[in-house]
């Protein structure tokens, strides 16, 4: 009786496994252009359960742009080595964070009454507002890169893994606080945008969270800081500007974030305190 009932709960543990790799693979597959394998299962119903891996989807690219560092960085200056890992992070994810401020910046810079910034955030073209905040935050992305770099290569990775996975963390937990407002009805980030569990969140802030142990205390709570006064500071201002989410505000928090923790770790460099960054 007892080896039956083992059975069971074993078979039930892999089917669980393999339930929730088909939601990475669906995660992996929605924001980056990495291959999935194809019985991969597609519903809106499990894209949308898929949303407490965006932070591991984030640690994925964080890894790879580490490890493509590395070996650039043996036969290329830094500067030439960070430019060519930002541009293969676009390759990776098909710029779809980048477009996402792109979008929003046009949007809510572009128009002010709500409807209309909701529509422009749905054009395709880019504008003005887009253009120089994507210039903008790619320059200041650099910039922070190579001032990283140059104190120690081991910081660049750290930092370039813990900003994937935990910017990623920041902006899909905005699903659980904020309303979906696009009035698109085939717009591609609201099958990800209808709910998100407790459950979901705690995983999806705990696997963004992770890369933190590797650093010490007083950096862990510096950067906390920045970045959930950024979070509720951006709550409070799409709540203002459109009175809510777009797939687009995602991306956009996600680039803010990213940058942000870049910046929160330049600035204990420059005040010489990056060397006790690692814990």
């Amino acid at each position: 009786m007892i080896k039956p009932i083992k059975g069971q709960l074993i078979e039930n543990l892999l089917e669980n496994v393999k339930a929730q790799l088909n939601l990475f693979y669906l995660a992996l597959s929605f924001f980056t252009r990495l291959p999935v394998p194809k019985t991969m299962i597609y519903s809106e119903a499990l894209l949308n359960k898929a949303n407490r891996y965006f932070s591991l989807v984030g640690l994925v690219t964080g890894l790879l742009l580490g490890l493509t560092y590395v070996g650039l960085s043996h036969f290329l200056p830094v500067n030439v080595a960070i430019l060519l890992i930002m541009v293969i992070s676009l390759l990776l994810t098909g710029a779809f964070h980048e477009d996402g401020l792109a979008d929003m910046a046009d949007g809510i810079g572009g128009a002010f009454a709500r409807e209309k910034r909701l529509s422009i955030m749905k054009d395709s073209r880019i504008g003005t507002y887009g253009a120089v905040t994507l210039v903008m935050a790619l320059l200041f992305k650099f910039t922070l890169l190579v001032e990283l770099a140059q104190q120690d290569s081991n910081h660049l990775l750290l930092a370039i893994v813990l900003a994937a996975s935990l910017s990623r963390a920041v902006a899909g937990s905005l699903i659980s606080s904020l309303p979906y407002v696009s009035n698109d009805e085939q717009s591609k980030s609201k099958p990800l945008a209808q709910a998100q569990s407790w459950a979901e969140l705690t995983l999806l802030l705990l696997i963004g969270l992770a890369p933190l142990i590797f650093y010490a205390s007083e950096v862990v709570f510096s950067l906390l800081l920045v970045l959930l006064f950024f979070r509720w500071f951006f709550k409070q201002w799409l709540m203002a500007k459109i009175g809510g989410f777009t797939g687009d505000c995602l991306g956009a928090a996600q680039q803010i974030a990213e940058l942000l923790i870049y910046l929160t770790l330049v600035a204990f460099l420059h005040n010489d305190t990056l060397t006790g960054v690692m814990g």
